[in-house]
């Protein structure tokens, strides 16, 4: 999984994966965001099927997410709102 940060926002590409990787993945990276990072956004792309789309928006549970969306630009992305830690 490649990952970058720009402010608030980290963006983790999940491409290539399957769904048991990415989620293993997407939980850890989660685990360990620092509290500056207010949105995850994840590339999961659309073409190769939507299993990482679907996984992402479906399945994809943690403490740390408020809610998701698809991009309105990108259908190969879905943008994860978190919630501050306490």
């Amino acid at each position: 999984m490649v990952t970058r940060r720009n402010g608030s926002v980290m963006e983790a590409d999940i491409h290539g994966m399957n769904p048991a990787q990415a989620r293993r993945e997407l939980l850890g990276l989660l685990d360990r965001l620092p509290e500056g990072v207010t949105e995850l956004h994840v590339i999961h792309g659309y073409r190769g099927g939507d299993s990482l789309r679907t996984m992402v928006q479906h399945s994809l549970a943690h403490p740390r997410i408020a809610r998701k969306m698809q991009s309105f630009l990108n259908e190969g992305e879905t943008k994860i709102f978190l919630k501050t830690r306490k």
